[in-house]
This record gives C-alpha cells, sequence and structure tokens, in this order.
C-alpha cells in the first residue's frame, strides 16, 4: 500500500482521472485540516484585538508599540502573500501549507512567551510571514483536491467554519480575559500550537503530496520592496503621534514614496512580477481596489482603536466586548454568500458603494453617540 507522502504516479488512478491528487478517501482530512490551518489567522486576529488593552496592561506597551503589534502582521501578510500563492504553485501546495503553518505556529508559541513588545512585534512579523503562505494554501489545497463538481461545497463548509471562528473567537476570548484576568492573553496564541500541530499532522500522514504546477521563479526582490516600501510608510505614520519619533516621521514617509516607485518600477522589468501592473488600466479594477482600500482602512483603524475606547473608555468588560463584536462578524458570515450572488448578477458598483455608505452611516453613529456621552453596551453593540 502506498503512504500518504508518496505523489500519486498512477495516472489512470481515480483521483487522476477527477483532474485532482487526492483520492476520495482522503479529502475529508484535506478539508480538516485547511479549516483548521485558517482557524489560526482567523482567531488569533479576532480576540487580540479584545485582548489588546491586557496585553498593554501587562507588558507596559505604548500605544505606538501597541499599533506596530497589529501592523507587524498585516504588514508582512500583505506584502508577500501573492509570493506565498506562488510559492505552493511551485513547490507544491502542500509542503508550502506545512512550511507556511509550521512557520505560523513556531511564531506564535515565541509571542505567547515574549518578554516585551518589541519581541512581540518581532515574532508578529514572522507570524505574518507564515500567514502570507498559509491563507493562499488553505483554499487552493481544497480547490485542487475536490473535483470541479464536489469543490463548491467543499469550499462553502470552510468558508461557514471559517465564519463561525471569527464571529465567536472574540466572544470566548472575551470571556475568557474578563473570567481570568489580564495575563492570560499569552493563551491567545498557544492555542495555535495545537490547531497547528494536528493540522500538520493530518496533511503529511493522511493526505498525498501534489506535484508543483508552475516552475515559474518567486518575485522575491519585489516582495522585499513592497515590505520596506510599506513598512517605511507605517513607521512614518506611526511616528507622527509618538513620543521623539516626530523628527523621523518624515524621512520615513519619504522613503517609504520614493521605495514604491522603485517597487513599481522593478515590477515592469519583471518577467514574472508579484502584481501584473496591467491590471490596473482596467478602470473597474482599478476602482473595486480603491474603494476596498479606503473601506479597509476605515474598518482596520475602528477594529484596533475601539475595543480600547469601550475597555478602557467606557468600562465594559472584555466580555462585553466580545458580544458587541458578534454582530458584525455574523452579519459578514450570513450576508457575504447572498451579497456575492448579488453582486455577480448586477455588478459591484452598487453592492460596493451601498456597502460603504452603510459603514460610513454606522462610524457616524458611534462618533455622534461618544461625542455626546451616550456610551454603554447597547450603544456600542448596534452601531
Amino acid at each position: 500500500m502506498s503512504s500518504a507522502n508518496e505523489t500519486t504516479a498512477d495516472s489512470h488512478s481515480p483521483a487522476r482521472a477527477n483532474g485532482t491528487f487526492c483520492p476520495q478517501t482522503q479529502r475529508k482530512f484535506v478539508l480538516v485540516s485547511a479549516i483548521l490551518a485558517s482557524a489560526l489567522g482567523f482567531i488569533d486576529g479576532s480576540i487580540l484585538a479584545i485582548a489588546m488593552p491586557a496585553l498593554r496592561a501587562d507588558l507596559g506597551a505604548s500605544l505606538a508599540e501597541a499599533q506596530w503589534i497589529s501592523n507587524a502582521y498585516a504588514l508582512t501578510l500583505s506584502a508577500l502573500i501573492l509570493a506565498g500563492g506562488a510559492a505552493g504553485d511551485r513547490f507544491g501546495l502542500r509542503r508550502a501549507f506545512v512550511t507556511g503553518i509550521a512557520l505560523f505556529i513556531a511564531a506564535s508559541l515565541a509571542c505567547a512567551v515574549a518578554p516585551d513588545p518589541a519581541v512581540l512585534i518581532a515574532f508578529r512579523a514572522i507570524q505574518g510571514i507564515g500567514a502570507a503562505i498559509m491563507v493562499p494554501g488553505s483554499l487552493a489545497i481544497i480547490a485542487k483536491a475536490y473535483p470541479k463538481k464536489e469543490r463548491g461545497r467543499a469550499i462553502g463548509i470552510w468558508a461557514a467554519a471559517s465564519a463561525l471562528t471569527t464571529a465567536l473567537g472574540p466572544v470566548l476570548g472575551g470571556f475568557v480575559l474578563t473570567t481570568f484576568g489580564n495575563g492570560v492573553w499569552r493563551a491567545i496564541f498557544a492555542i495555535n500550537l495545537p490547531l497547528g500541530l494536528i493540522s500538520i499532522y493530518l496533511l503529511l500522514a493522511k493526505v498525498p503530496a501534489d506535484k508543483p504546477t508552475e516552475k515559474r521563479s518567486l518575485d522575491l526582490g519585489g516582495a522585499a520592496l513592497a515590505t520596506l516600501a510599506f513598512g517605511l510608510l507605517a513607521y512614518g505614520l506611526t511616528a507622527m503621534n509618538a513620543e521623539g519619533g516626530g523628527m523621523l516621521s518624515t524621512p520615513a514617509i519619504v522613503a517609504g514614496v520614493v521605495l514604491l516607485f522603485v517597487f513599481i518600477a522593478y515590477e515592469r522589468w519583471q518577467r514574472d512580477p508579484m502584481i501584473d501592473l496591467g491590471l490596473f488600466r482596467i478602470r473597474a479594477f482599478a476602482g473595486a481596489n480603491l474603494a476596498t482600500f479606503f473601506l479597509y482602512f476605515a474598518l482596520s483603524a475602528n477594529l484596533f482603536y475601539l475595543p480600547m475606547l469601550l475597555i478602557a473608555g467606557w468600562r465594559l468588560s472584555e466580555a462585553e466586548v466580545g458580544f458587541i463584536f458578534l454582530p458584525l462578524s455574523a452579519l459578514i458570515a450570513l450576508l457575504s454568500g447572498p451579497v456575492g450572488q448579488w453582486s455577480d448578477r448586477i455588478g459591484p458598483r452598487f453592492p460596493i458603494a451601498s456597502g460603504s455608505m452603510v459603514v460610513a452611516i454606522a462610524f457616524a453613529g458611534l462618533a455622534l453617540l461618544t461625542h455626546f456621552g451616550i456610551h454603554n453596551f447597547w450603544t456600542g453593540t448596534f452601531p
């Protein structure tokens, strides 16, 4: 009997006949491992926002350091995610996926025992590198393991499980923080270890290796330039309000802008660029990406500062704040599918515009309630 670690060689096997690398009896292990790996990122991100006040109190982190605890992860994830996806094509999805999970959980363990904000920030950046390989791999390996007629159902199960973990993460995290105190924030990172190890075990012991599909080169130069450019821009913007950092703010922003132009020129010269800049000549593509950028810029700022305002300013408990975020996660989970189908029928313009308007009204409502001093559990939940 062939081992799960051997690449399927028989071109007439049922798996090959269906255009997949994985026999039917082993596909469930692909799905479970992908769900567990996705849960690592979703739980980690959703609970960390609520745990940030406790984390700051325990480590004595400044506001600028707290921003970098979030920024370091987001920066490396966003700058390297395209290269991470290409790594799956070049080296095989299973190999890249396992590598991403292993790097993520190793960095998570280091975050859990971090003695100060600087160490935590450094390993959050490494977490982001692991996530940049792991996140695109979780969906790609499902698509490659399941035949076309079963793929939609498998992706639907994966999406539903991901939405459930995103929705329940803040509630469970808030309850744990309220019950056991500030020091338990470390468990947010430690919980990644058993989930990641189970996922790796299933992938290596139960899932056959897949063959690489492309031999395209990895655009590591572009990834490095993007990381440096966005890192300098983020540092410059963060340093504006940091004590003693104002004099470094402008040079960092200028250097970031210069490197951004260098990155664009470099990508134009590359044979296998990380980003096909020609896509931005398509007005619909460029417009949708610009709108999404501004929308998530606002959402990210809100999700970073709002928990600190609710806990430190409004004196709500972490458990209450977890419930406040439940409607947001639950509605995203419930409406993403129907709105996606609606967008397919009428085009993306109206759904993006109307959704952005609803978000703007909600933000305005929160601002007015705060301005007039009307703040309690229900006024935090509804907007």
